[in-house]
């Protein structure tokens, strides 16, 4: 195991945001079993954690930039630098939306229709469609942004539900999230088939097959669950279901700590994130230099023979002493670690 290759390509940004996810969803399902009777600000604090860090974050780096003009040479820091003015303005939206949220759960007597508290993600959607566009023209990662793109639909189904304009079923409400989830599937089974393929090819190397094998693997611990959550969910809320919240969110769970574990091989993060300018472990190696003592340490626990089998050559051979001459005979033994063809046999005719 190389610490060094596992935490260069750690991407402390998507850690953030699915371990606040995950925190949060435990904190959630405890509060709708209970089990918990903390108000809704205090169920959104891994959420307020995650909004602010990003803010914050924002706002250092663009003094960073402000500051430094020859920084902007550097480049694609300009890409860079309007990508996270992109990401910090969807997140300042959603959390425009989770305010509203809490405020309309506290405020038992608010006015607030729940179209009014989703407005902020009705434009957050085409402001993320925008950004990937903008991101597949720059080559930019852009997954939240994808995720609020293509789930608008899916937003002002859920706040019309809420407001009881429409009576159907949440089986039906969630038709938008259905279609989507039958094309993730589709993914993970294209993964599923070419790891299967290159598993059988013996054109393919080793790193290959184990790198195909590895993203099916992943995908379907990471899909899987979640589909199984959504339904779980669904029937929870149609009064189908007797479970409780904490274990119909239980699948949940295992997919985003699948998606944790993903973020350490995850290259990519923006660099301008507090004007760091750099990869973060990079940045962390050079805060705190007694680190580096232990990242750069790679374990090897295979035995390779190999290894042992040039031990043993190296290993000196008693000297071997040749034999005297027999029957007009000669034979010469080669000295060690030296190989050649022997001379050929003296023969000796005796004349009649």
């Amino acid at each position: 195991m190389n610490l060094r290759g596992l935490f260069q390509d750690f991407n402390v940004s998507k850690f953030l945001i699915y371990a606040s996810l995950l925190l949060f969803s435990v904190l959630l399902a405890l509060r709708l079993d209970g089990v918990i009777q903390w108000s809704c600000w205090a169920v959104f604090a891994p959420i307020w954690l995650w909004k602010f860090t990003v803010i914050i974050g924002a706002a250092v780096g663009t003094g960073v930039w402000a500051h430094n003009p020859r920084y902007r040479a550097e480049g694609e820091t300009c890409v860079e630098f309007k990508a996270m003015l992109i990401a910090v303005g969807i997140h300042i939206l959603l959390l425009m939306f989770e305010v509203l949220v809490c405020d309309r759960i506290e405020r038992v007597t608010s006015e607030h229709v729940w179209l009014l508290v989703f407005m902020p993600l009705f434009f957050v959607s085409p402001l993320s469609v925008a950004a990937c566009v903008w991101g597949f023209r720059h080559d930019r990662s852009l997954e939240l942004e994808i995720m609020c793109s293509v789930n608008i639909l899916q937003f002002i189904f859920i706040a019309l539900k809420l407001d009881s304009i429409i009576t159907w079923s949440w089986l039906v409400v969630c038709v938008p999230l259905w279609i989507l989830m039958s094309f993730l599937c589709l993914v993970v089974l294209y993964y599923i088939v070419w790891s299967m393929l290159f598993l059988r090819s013996v054109d393919i190397i080793a790193e290959q097959r184990h790198t195909y094998v590895t993203m099916a693997m992943s995908w379907m611990t990471i899909v899987v669950p979640l589909l199984t959550f959504e339904i779980l969910l669904v029937h929870k809320l149609d009064g189908h279901s007797g479970l409780k919240y904490v274990s119909v969110f239980v699948p949940l769970w295992v997919s985003l700590v699948t998606l944790m574990t993903t973020t350490f091989r995850q290259k990519g993060g923006n660099h301008w994130w507090f004007g760091i300018r750099k990869d973060f472990c990079l940045f962390l190696l050079e805060l705190l230099p007694f680190l580096r003592e232990y990242g750069n340490i790679s374990y090897n626990l295979q035995h390779d023979e190999s290894e042992a089998f040039e031990e043993t050559l190296a290993a000196p051979e008693p000297l071997k002493i040749a034999p005297m001459f027999l029957h007009k005979e000669v034979e010469i033994m080669p000295s060690p670690g030296r190989y050649f063809d022997p001379p050929p046999k003296l023969c000796i005719d005796t004349p009649d």
